[in-house]
């Protein structure tokens, strides 16, 4: 909402606008394209409003290729949500005949205490996932390519994979679409304002109504929830793509998803699936104050910190660099989700899926923002993911 009419409800002329929808979602997105697929499923009039042109890369949902993994080191309450997410990607494979989701395995490897390690093996025993625990010989001997030191250990998800995050949008904007759905691009939202007789979505164009609307717009989701502002930061990130010394070292089918908490830096990487090695730090290279300031301008420094991580650790990739992409990482203080009902008017959801480990839930968290907008509940537990715990006042 507004920040000058937070709360406020305003009475609006008895004559309603032609452009009236019972949702309206507010950025398409990993999570706003997936939301609007649900809802135009179900039959609800919706229409969806992305800032600028459709698949875009200002935000938080492209970059090639994305993680997803059941055990879950961040927290294990996470599970029975991943486990719902990789039924939806399955689902939306099976309606459009697609691939979206590879399984290649996902080995998390950690230094001796790695919190990343204990978190993904107290998870998958608690779920009772498959899993292995690996101690440096049998990685050295699994996996060739890693150069570890002595008492370096890792967990192996034989079920971990990757996501194609610009194929899995595409595909859910084009299922919306059959379904009946309007989308508008580069329209910039204003402000939003409960009203007598609905949602008021003020846009550089106009306005509509909705009976309900989603709030998806990623980095920007400050500037329409004013309470969130100043408890989210927003960081550079940066992903390199490299041509591998050794094709078959990093090729799709040898080299699994992998992340490594280092001594100098937390890193992942993906096999190479057509543009060469890709590979990011999970730590940030700086922020910004807001999501307008971001700009794809990644430089030396930001291959450098890449190639001394894979000099390390897997120099089998370390060859000539290819490409960079920059994007967002909307941080919580505590690294978890927003995903609420707004606490001034429950026809406003929230969506903050973010932290950087956001979009693997695409799929299950689609059908979540359809539940809250339509029935302001879902059968999903998302109480981990509320607006007003403590670690956001």
């Amino acid at each position: 909402m507004s920040g000058d009419q937070k709360g406020e409800r305003i009475d609006m002329p008895m004559s309603l606008p032609d452009d009236q929808y019972d949702v309206v979602v507010v950025g398409l997105g990993a999570m706003g394209s997936a939301a609007l697929c649900h809802l135009a499923r179900r039959g609800a009039r919706v229409l969806g409003l992305e800032l600028f042109a459709l698949g875009h890369q200002r935000g938080s949902s492209h970059g090639e290729t994305r993680a997803i993994r059941k055990g879950y080191f961040e927290h294990p309450s996470y599970v029975p949500l991943v486990l719902a997410a990789y039924e939806g990607w399955h689902a939306l494979e099976r309606d459009t005949g697609q691939a979206v989701l590879r399984k290649t395995g996902v080995l998390e490897i950690g230094k001796p205490g790695s919190a990343i390690v204990a978190g993904s093996a107290r998870a998958s025993r608690e779920h009772g996932l498959e899993h292995e625990l690996l101690d440096t010989r049998m990685i050295r001997k699994r996996f060739p390519q890693f150069t570890l030191p002595e008492g370096y250990e890792a967990v192996w998800q034989p079920d971990g994979g990757y996501l194609r995050p610009e194929l899995a949008n595409r595909l859910h904007v084009e299922q919306a679409r059959r379904a009946g759905a309007d989308i508008r691009e580069n329209a910039k939202v204003l402000s939003i304002q409960p009203a007598t007789a609905g949602v008021r979505i003020s846009t550089e164009h106009g306005f509509v109504m909705a009976g309900s609307v989603v709030l998806a717009a990623g980095a920007w989701i400050g500037e329409l929830v004013p309470a969130l502002r100043n408890r989210l930061t927003l960081t550079r990130q940066v992903a390199c793509w490299f041509e591998p010394r050794k094709l078959e070292s990093v090729a799709d089918g040898q080299l699994p998803v992998f992340i490594i908490d280092g001594e100098e830096d937390i890193a992942y990487g993906f096999p190479n699936v057509g543009s060469g090695f890709k590979c990011a730090s999970h730590n940030d290279s700086g922020s910004w104050a807001t999501a307008d300031e971001a700009a794809q301008d990644a430089g030396p420094a930001d291959e450098a910190r890449m190639r001394a991580f894979l000099e390390a650790y897997l120099p089998d990739a370390a060859g000539p660099l290819r490409a960079m992409s920059t994007c967002i990482y909307t941080r919580t203080p505590d690294e978890d989700f927003v995903l609420d009902l707004h606490p001034d008017d429950p026809r406003i959801v929230v969506a903050s899926p973010c932290s950087g480990h956001g979009f693997k839930f695409a799929s299950v968290f689609g059908e979540i923002l359809a539940d809250l907008a339509a029935e302001q509940a879902t059968r999903h537990d998302i109480s981990r993911f509320g607006i007003g715990r403590d670690e956001l006042r």
